[in-house]
């Protein structure tokens, strides 16, 4: 199964690209304009069909070339200075279908400022793909949503309603969360929420990330601490319908190590979050998440000890395939890979550098769960998606045979491993008229 997060860019020079189904994933070099550093934004169509990219200093089309007006994103020097690179920022854009218009798609994007060493701007941009015969063009650009001084990295979820979409960016000391809410031909500031921490004042909340289902949104941080640096995490509930944020856990995990990544597993049960060296493990599901805190993984110095030329621990991406893959601090070809991310503890499987690109890279992209439903546990925020809504999860397959004609059918499926689920039948007027727990 293909669809709009299906590719992983690598490379800023030597380039290739990753390429995932439900199951499985290939690497193919090729030739593009566009380098990739730590800034990827990328969205395919549901068939895994390339649409856009965005390293943050301009936009791609299909073929890799710069887009109708699709270049000068985020004006600054600082861009300037990584032309040729890409932007060294993690998480600093993202790409977004536009509720109820399948012709348009808004890019979230944001840049440092050498004078105040944060991020002054909040930037959206506009693009209609079935300009340009097919491969698209800007035609609203670099507009201002929110002026303040917001940490690196960025974050997308699924309202309630099914439709519309959140945004978060960070303040940057970590200590404000400040949304944005994305309907049919609007893109709106909704303020900011104060998250009740302590503050981190490196300017860089990690991979700020959703869980797939949505509930739980967390980040990594850490703080500079005489020669060593202290880190922690941060864990908290996601209302889908107010866009609200309650603080769950924070769990100090310092080894003296920096850290960057934060994912949740495909079933939303377990986080992972680390250091440059060390790899840990939370149960979110638990009422005592702390007691759930395990080492799973540390890096081995592999190929050389010398740094920047080996593979520890950068930043984390849940792919199509339900894995979780990790790249390292500098320009190295492996990647690490989580094999099992919806089992507790080692049994997560996490091989280190198993991963071969034969490229050089950095970054990983920034996908939110595009395949989010309805939140129908609550009726606060009605259900605006009309029709039949396909919800995809990774590792899932279903099939009805033969075609049921007389009442008599075999109904085969395959769950994310450790999850579980619920067969429903509605008829034609909405009305459910089975129910079966898989």
């Amino acid at each position: 199964m293909q669809g709009r997060n299906s590719i992983f860019f690598l490379g800023d020079q030597a380039k290739a690209r990753i390429s995932f189904t439900g199951t499985s994933y290939s690497i193919q070099t090729e030739t593009r304009t566009i380098p990739f550093m730590d800034t990827q934004g990328n969205i395919a169509d549901e068939n895994g069909n390339i649409l856009m990219s965005s390293n943050g200093v301009f936009i791609a089309d299909a073929i890799g070339d710069t887009m109708v007006n699709g270049d000068s994103l985020n004006p600054n020097s600082f861009t300037d200075d990584f032309k040729q690179y890409g932007l060294p920022m993690p998480y600093a854009n993202l790409f977004l279908p536009m509720p109820d218009d399948s012709n348009k798609y808004v890019l979230f994007h944001q840049v440092l400022d050498y004078t105040t060493a944060n991020v002054p701007n909040i930037f959206y941009t506009t693009v209609d793909i079935t300009l340009n015969g097919g491969l698209g063009a800007v035609i609203s650009k670099n507009n201002i949503i929110a002026t303040n001084a917001f940490g690196v990295g960025m974050a997308a979820c699924k309202h309630a309603n099914g439709r519309d979409w959140w945004v978060v960016a960070l303040s940057f000391d970590a200590t404000l969360a400040h949304t944005f809410l994305v309907t049919p031909n609007a893109v709106q500031y909704m303020g900011s929420q104060n998250l009740q921490l302590a503050g981190f004042p490196l300017g860089f909340g990690g991979q700020p990330t959703f869980s797939p289902d949505g509930e739980k949104f967390a980040f990594s941080c850490s703080n500079i601490v005489g020669m060593s640096y202290q880190s922690k995490v941060q864990l908290f509930n996601f209302d889908r319908c107010s866009g609200v944020f309650s603080l769950d856990t924070v769990i100090d995990f310092t080894d003296g190590n920096i850290s960057f990544a934060t994912a949740f597993s495909p079933n939303s049960k377990y986080l992972y979050f680390g250091t440059t060296e060390n790899l840990y493990q939370i149960n979110t599901d638990t009422s005592d998440i702390g007691a759930t805190f395990q080492l799973v993984a540390t890096n081995d110095i592999f190929p050389s000890s010398v740094p920047p030329f080996y593979t520890n621990f950068y930043l984390m991406y849940l792919a199509a395939n339900g894995k979780i893959y990790i790249s390292s601090t500098s320009s190295v070809e492996h990647l690490h890979e989580i094999n099992y991310p919806d089992s507790a503890g080692v049994a997560c499987g996490v091989q280190l550098h198993n991963v071969f690109t034969d490229c050089y890279f950095i970054g990983v992209p920034n996908h939110p769960n595009y395949y989010l439903g309805c939140d129908t546990t609550q009726t606060t925020c009605p259900c605006l998606i009309t029709g039949i809504n396909e919800i995809k999860q990774h590792d899932f397959k279903f099939s009805v045979s033969p075609n049921p004609s007389n009442g008599n059918f075999k109904i085969m499926y395959l769950l994310p491993q450790n999850s579980k689920g619920i067969f429903e039948v509605f008829d034609i007027t909405g009305k459910k008229v089975f129910s079966y727990s898989l």
